[in-house]
């Protein structure tokens, strides 16, 4: 974890619902990354502080993800599954999850449940509601920006670049990370766009400085 950002791994089976659960996470300030098969949700658990797992994969049945996930450590797991019976519930419990969330639910029972787990798991590691970098500082409950005090007018999509940036001190993030986390696409001729956003945000910061351009990378942010 970093600087008190709680790392979600959201095991996916395809689900429409499953985009929503990821976007609202990386509102709530969760640095989030995704897989589509039990396969390798067993690989890339291991770089999470959570997990978010769909019982529906197209792969390995989802019980046995649950189940090897628990046995490698104590890590928190909330299970996913479109049937929402009495017995789904128990055997999602017995495989080791730590709660059950139906995939119909709304995002803020989904919130509300994580937040709870994590409470419980994680007393010290709830993501920060504001990022301070200096003099600048992102709310992500708000989906406010500040600079010395002062509201800076952003966009949707270069608040959630700014805040991806801030999420990630001294740390260069490529415009491929940047491209699937911000506008949740593996699109190859995305940095045209991204750059587009970049030079916005610098101008409404104020200063090149804040974000910082790391050749054949992509960007990190900077002091200002």
């Amino acid at each position: 974890m970093t600087q008190g950002v709680v790392r979600v791994l959201v095991v996916e089976g395809g689900s429409v619902e499953a985009e929503t659960r990821r976007r609202e996470l990386r509102r709530q300030g969760y640095a989030v990354s995704s897989v589509d098969t039990g396969a390798k949700a067993l690989l890339a658990h291991r770089r999470s502080d959570f997990v978010l797992l769909d019982l529906d994969l197209p792969d390995i049945d989802g019980l046995e993800v649950c189940r090897s996930i628990r046995a490698a450590g104590a890590k928190p797991i909330i299970s996913v599954s479109s049937g929402d019976t009495e017995t789904d519930r128990i055997l999602a419990l017995n495989a080791g999850a730590d709660d059950c969330l139906d995939a119909r639910c709304g995002p803020r029972e989904m919130l509300a449940r994580i937040e709870a787990v994590l409470r419980r798991s994680l007393p010290c590691r709830q993501p920060d509601r504001v990022i301070s970098r200096g003099s600048l500082s992102v709310d992500v409950q708000t989906h406010e920006a500040r600079l010395r005090g002062e509201p800076v007018n952003l966009t949707g999509k270069e608040f959630e670049l700014l805040h991806k940036l801030v999420s990630h001190p001294d740390e260069a993030l490529s415009r491929k990370q940047l491209m699937a986390s911000v506008w949740e696409t593996s699109w190859a001729n995305s940095s045209r766009t991204i750059d587009t956003h970049v030079r916005s945000l610098r101008a409404k910061l104020g200063a090149r400085s804040w974000i910082i351009t790391v050749r054949g990378v992509g960007y990190r942010i900077g002091r200002g």
